[in-house]
């Protein structure tokens, strides 16, 4: 996969909002890009640490949260486990398997109804890059049935 141009925007982002271009931000950037996954901030670390040792956990989370402030970076809890980090872009909810720990991204839409309910009702905005609903996946569904 070719993570330049992406990789570019994240920087360009970075300058337009007048924020310092760093080699740990260069890095923290380089991971996000590469990694097409949700990954923990202490998996993000690691990742990081293959390419700049010296960038320390307290760094990365704090380039993390300035990520999420400028709206490049995106994070969300599924399950129990710890907050997930991901790129913004396509906004989505997650299926959280609550046997196997397995994440399914769902495009938002399937959302809309819900969301429109919970406004009308509550006056409530649904997050929709937060969404995760627990339940079992198809595998574990099948499983379980064939018990």
């Amino acid at each position: 996969m070719n993570v330049e141009p992406r990789l570019n925007d994240i920087i360009s982002a970075l300058r337009g909002a007048a924020h310092r271009v760093t080699a740990a931000k260069r890095a923290v950037a380089s991971v996000l890009v590469e990694r097409s996954d949700h990954s923990t901030a202490d998996e993000i670390t690691r990742a990081v640490q293959r390419l700049r040792p010296e960038v320390s956990p307290s760094t990365v989370y704090r380039i993390l949260e300035e990520f999420e402030t400028l709206q490049l970076v995106v994070h969300a809890h599924v399950g129990h486990g710890a907050t997930v980090y991901h790129l913004a872009g396509t906004v989505h909810g997650h299926l959280v398997c609550t046997n196997c720990g397995s994440t399914i991204e769902i495009p938002a839409r399937h959302f809309d109804l819900l969301s429109g309910d919970l406004m009308k009702t509550y006056g409530f905005t649904l997050d929709r890059h937060h969404v995760a609903i627990a339940g079992l996946c198809a595998d574990c569904a099948g499983d379980a049935a064939t018990r």
